[in-house]
């Protein structure tokens, strides 16, 4: 956005002339001195960065989306070879609806289950040595016979279909304790579990969405076969989100029609409306060329930002256009026109890119390498509309010109408004000029502000439903979320904690003692539906090994005993512990993964460890590892940036307006609207709802960011009238008369790039919207309301008047 200012104070030139072509600054000659040399630069930029666009690519990376320069996250990275299955994984769950006997022990469905997870097991990408299925021979039974330990695959060795073999699988699921696991509490599917390697053995990363995309084929093919086909998992979620990516889109398509309508029903000039459109979307195509020609990628969250490029391209052009538009309907040359508004609103425009790109650079702070892309494409696409809105767009004017009837409807509005026809703007100079006025919409916004914080004070870091929040509840995978947790014991929500010791350390008494001790403390908080680690299977291999005497279903201070029982558990259990004995997990499935959920099994977690030091030589306990420990780990992240991130974000907008305006009053009376609409914000995700997590997390930066151009260009206009000698009711209704149209065109055209992906079928990317939406307005309306009513207290004329003399 970029301030209007009057017309009169250029001379009107009709003859070009009568204009001296050297006039202006360099900058200005460069441009319009040499327009042509200038479009065809712009033309070369545009057919090239078009073409890098289509080599754009749309993906994601689990890592990206953890902060891994988090301890408890280095810990994970660090451990993860010895700890596989604890990170990214899929689990599909096959289900049975009518197949023969309707349960897993149907020849046809065992079938089905073989050949979808032989496919499954060569996609590329899986970590081959650990995926999981009852047809997998590393899923073993143990029992304890007169003759000791007897054991084997689950899956019959010869399975040939016949009742006995299906049978004897029957009794192997049984010994093998697998229903609530692999196998669902009624018996009706069984599930597959695939890790997955970030990196395939060439090196290159995932493709979620060709992941996505195979697994719905594999998905409608088995299907077709009479089954039921459950996935869910990281991989699957992304594969979603970039799936709906597409469909944002058509959002798109409808975001510029929307701002195109707003515009022209501002300016009701055709050419020049669609000039403004063209320039954006060149922005747009622009910093997506520029993403490519980086390496960058898109991912879900950083698709978000065209749509902002786009809206704050339209904003800043709709000023180039109002500025050209008044000079013309004076009968300035249209070349002339576009010179003048150049000089006028090209240091403001860099001024107000420059508040804007405060809200996307503070974000590079954030220690979330998926929320530092964000910033560096919000960055990206600031950088060029200084180029195609501020430099392309007065140089395309220039040639166009706008309609000559749009020009006189400026000219006659303009008259009406100096000529105190002002309509509904009228009354916002009450707010200056009225003391009863301003004391109740100040008194008004107190209130507000404290029930709002208030509010906000119930606001909570990480997810507030279960499944996948950044979709909606009706989607196919919370759909497929709510099927496995419904009849599975062993959750997806798996949350773990390293224990790190010596070269067969974890067979010492102590360390499996310690580590039952904080399995015990796990168990008691009622969201953790069981635990699992090393001590669990020491112990029933001890009973098994003394004929299942309940009384030997301990941990015994035997340290043969203790070996005898991690030999046994290596051959069933490889899971359990790493070659060397030095690192195991100690897994608590977890009902879900609300926010409350992870911080109450990491709390119980750092409780237990700062009351039972160990010696780190001997024996370490390290959170965390599983996607609940990793979640965990990210909200405290989250929680810590959202602080710093809005300290960052206030402290740069105030050294703007500071620097702007020279003036603490003016920067008080700029920020303080924009500290209420943070505040509303906040109480606005608590009653939709809404934590406060990596997807919601860049908004209220966003919102404030943006949100300060409005404050900066009333104010800029009032402080000018005022120094003039106007009183700050005059000084404001100028600031009304030459920005205050164009600040309401600018907040609702905003809102409307932002207010269609309320309908995106990705759910975070609808909340983003809402909540944007809501800052924009409000930002808006704060400005045009709060700035008279706080500068009748703060900026009053004896104000002005001390600080002149």
């Amino acid at each position: 956005m970029a301030i209007s200012t009057t017309s009169t104070e250029m001379p009107v030139i009709h003859d070009l002339a009568d204009f001296p072509r050297h006039s202006g600054n360099w900058l200005e000659r460069a441009v319009f001195n040499r327009r042509r040399s200038m479009l065809l630069l712009c033309a070369l930029a545009t057919l090239l960065l078009g073409f890098m666009c289509t080599r754009v690519t749309l993906n994601a990376s689990f890592e990206k989306m953890i902060p891994t320069g988090h301890p408890y996250i280095q810990n994970f990275l660090q451990h993860r070879q010895e700890l596989r299955g604890m990170g990214n994984q899929l689990r599909i769950v096959v289900e049975n609806p009518g197949l023969g006997n309707g349960t897993v022990f149907d020849v046809k469905y065992l079938d089905a289950l073989k050949h979808l997870n032989d496919e499954l097991f060569l996609s590329a990408g899986v970590d081959r040595a650990w995926v999981k299925s009852i047809w997998m021979p590393a899923v073993r039974w143990t029992e304890v016979t007169e003759e000791g330990f007897n054991g084997g695959a689950v899956m019959p060795d010869g399975f040939d279909g016949s009742p006995a073999s299906i049978e004897q699988l029957r009794l192997n699921v049984s010994r093998a304790n697998l229903v609530g696991s692999l196998v669902s509490n009624d018996l009706k599917s069984s599930a597959i579990v695939l890790p997955l390697l970030e990196r395939r053995p060439d090196g290159s990363r995932i493709n979620y969405w060709q992941l996505g995309h195979d697994l719905d084929q594999l998905r409608a093919k088995y299907e077709a076969q009479g089954l039921k086909v459950h996935i869910i998992g990281f991989a699957k979620i992304v594969g979603d989100l970039l799936d709906g990516l597409v469909q944002v889109a058509l959002y798109f398509g409808i975001a510029i029609v929307i701002a195109g309508a707003l515009l022209y029903g501002y300016t009701r000039c055709a050419r020049s409306t669609a000039l403004v459109l063209a320039c954006s979307l060149i922005a747009v195509v622009w910093q997506i060329g520029l993403l490519a020609l980086f390496g960058l990628e898109l991912d879900p969250y950083s698709m978000l930002v065209p749509f902002l490029v786009f809206a704050i391209g339209v904003s800043h052009g709709a000023q180039k256009m109002n500025g050209i538009m008044q000079d013309i309907a004076r009968g300035t040359h249209r070349l002339v026109a576009a010179r003048y508004t150049f000089r006028r609103l090209f240091l403001a425009g860099v001024t107000a890119l420059l508040a804007d790109a405060v809200g996307f650079a503070v974000l590079v702070l954030i220690p979330i390498p998926v929320i530092r892309e964000l910033a560096i494409t919000a960055s990206i696409g600031v950088a060029v509309l200084v180029f195609t809105n501020l430099l392309l767009l007065p140089v395309l004017l220039s040639f166009v010109g706008v309609g000559a009837q749009a020009a006189r409807r400026t000219l006659e509005l303009e008259q009406r408004q100096l000529a105190g026809h002002r309509g509904l703007w009228v009354w916002l100079d009450h707010f200056a000029a009225r003391r009863s006025w301003a004391a109740t919409t100040v008194l008004a916004a107190l209130a507000l502000g404290v029930g709002g914080f208030v509010l906000s004070q119930r606001l909570q870091i990480g997810d507030l439903d279960p499944g996948a929040p950044e979709l909606r509840p009706q989607s196919r995978y919370n759909r497929d979320n709510a099927y496995v947790s419904g009849h599975y014991a062993l959750s997806s929500d798996v949350f773990a904690v390293i224990v790190k010791t010596p070269p067969e350390g974890c067979l010492k008494y102590e360390t499996l003692e310690l580590v039952d001790q904080l399995a015990w403390e796990l168990q008691q908080l009622p969201q953790v539906r069981m635990t699992l680690g090393l001590q669990d299977v020491v112990r029933q291999i001890t009973a098994g090994s003394f004929e299942g005497n309940p009384k030997w279903l301990t941990v015994s201070r035997n340290q043969d005993v203790l070996n005898y029982g991690a030999q046994q558990a290596s051959v069933n259990n490889p899971d359990m512990f790493n070659t060397e004995c030095s690192v195991m997990p100690l897994v608590a499935f977890l009902a879900d993964h609300k926010a409350a959920t992870l911080s109450s099994a990491l709390a119980t977690v750092e409780r237990f460890i700062a009351e039972h030091p160990t010696d780190p030589a001997r024996l370490q306990l390290l959170p965390v590892a599983g996607g609940a420990g990793i979640e965990a780990a990210t909200n405290i992240v989250v929680k810590q940036a959202n602080t710093t991130m809005l300290l960052y974000v206030y402290a740069a907008v105030i050294a703007l307006c500071l620097i702007t305006f020279r003036s603490w009053r003016a920067t008080v009376v700029a920020v303080l609207p924009l500290v209420l609409t943070s505040i509303l914000c906040e109480a606005l995700m608590v009653w939709l709802g809404m934590g406060v997590k990596v997807a919601t997390l860049p908004v209220i930066a966003l919102g404030v960011g943006i949100g300060v151009d409005y404050a900066l260009y009333l104010l800029s206009v009032q402080l000018a009238g005022q120094r003039r000698g106007l009183t700050l009711a005059e000084a404001y209704g100028d600031a009304v008369l030459f920005t205050g149209r164009v600040v309401a065109l600018v907040g609702v055209t905003l809102a409307a790039g932002v207010i269609t992906w309320a309908f995106s079928p990705i759910k975070f990317q609808a909340d983003m919207g809402v909540l944007l939406t809501f800052m924009f307005v409000w930002n808006m309306v704060g400005a045009l309301v709060l700035i008279p009513a706080l500068s009748h207290f703060l900026l009053n004329d004896q104000h002005i008047r001390k600080k002149a003399a």
